[in-house]
């Protein structure tokens, strides 16, 4: 029998992985736009190529062998850095094009992201988005995304992270909680009022002021008869009239500046509450593709400094 010449093992290798990665020939064969019949056969001359066994079939499924999966770890890496070369020179000789997979807060994503989201599509027409709205620390990595944008202080070292803007944190209330309840001129006054909070474990809840002008610190406990780890929720409960709530400046910022929110001890400034900073965080790679880079730069020229 005549032997396989290598530069035609290059498809079948490829149709390998594919099969690993779907675990059915049927799944596969949909992945590459071709016939089940032509998915087996092509497994079967590799096989025979290889001399030995690659994939155990079953009725329902298909298994590697223990070959198989050492060529499939082996050849995951080159192919995967083949892709990524193909990619980044057809990006680079038109438009920008492709998807982007992004997750973002709910609040900052609901009042910030989407209302502006569509000048980005309307500049970058071959430019799609797919966004993730969670309060969730998502693993960009293994749950597929290209960014994060996260609002917190711990950042992982392996990934790269853009600082996109300052954030503060506000106690506010509505008008007519106000007037029905009076307003903290101190921090300690906090304790006779029904406090809407973000809870942090099962411990009493402890809200930690500065004062900008004599540089003191205050810690107070409070309590309220609402808690929950979504700002817009405890945005909602405030704009009810239900107590003050402690925000992030974007969760509160389009009710304060309706009137419906104010502002609560202005001199006093909330810490160690929310994080201070936005960021953009993707993971580390040697090639970014041109629509990551594109949506990451709009971003953060629409923010930066805002």
């Amino acid at each position: 029998m005549k032997e396989m010449k290598t530069d035609a093992l290059w498809m079948h290798l490829h149709w390998l992985l594919v099969l690993a990665e779907q675990g059915s020939f049927t799944r596969a064969a949909e992945r590459l736009d071709v016939s089940k019949a032509a998915m087996s056969q092509k497994i079967k001359e590799l096989e025979k190529a290889a001399g030995t066994a690659l994939v155990q079939r079953t009725t329902r499924s298909v298994r590697l062998t223990a070959a198989g999966e050492k060529l499939v770890e082996e050849l995951r890496d080159p192919f995967a850095r083949i892709e990524q070369s193909f990619f980044g020179v057809r990006d680079a000789a038109g438009p920008v094009r492709g998807l982007v997979r992004v997750t973002a807060p709910v609040a900052f994503a609901r009042q910030q992201l989407v209302p502006i989201v569509g000048n980005f599509l309307r500049a970058y027409p071959q430019i799609r988005l797919q966004l993730d709205v969670t309060d969730r620390i998502v693993s960009l990595s293994s749950e597929g995304f290209d960014l994060a944008i996260r609002h917190s202080s711990a950042l992982p070292e392996t990934h790269v992270a853009l600082p996109l803007c300052e954030t503060r944190t506000l106690l506010v209330a509505s008008p007519g909680y106000l007037a029905a309840h009076g307003a903290p001129q101190t921090p300690h006054q906090l304790t006779q009022h029904n406090c809407l909070y973000y809870p942090r474990g099962v411990e009493t809840p402890r809200w930690t002021f500065a004062d900008a002008e004599q540089e003191e610190r205050v810690q107070v406990r409070v309590q309220g008869s609402f808690a929950t780890n979504n700002s817009e929720s405890i945005r909602d409960a405030a704009l009810q009239g239900l107590g003050i709530a402690m925000l992030p400046d974007f969760s509160a910022s389009e009710a304060l500046a309706s009137g419906a929110l104010q502002q609560v001890l202005p001199r006093w400034r909330a810490v160690e509450a929310f994080a201070e900073k936005l960021w953009i965080v993707r993971p580390y790679a040697a090639q970014v593709p041109r629509a990551v880079t594109t949506f990451t730069h709009w971003l953060r020229a629409r923010f930066v400094g805002a």
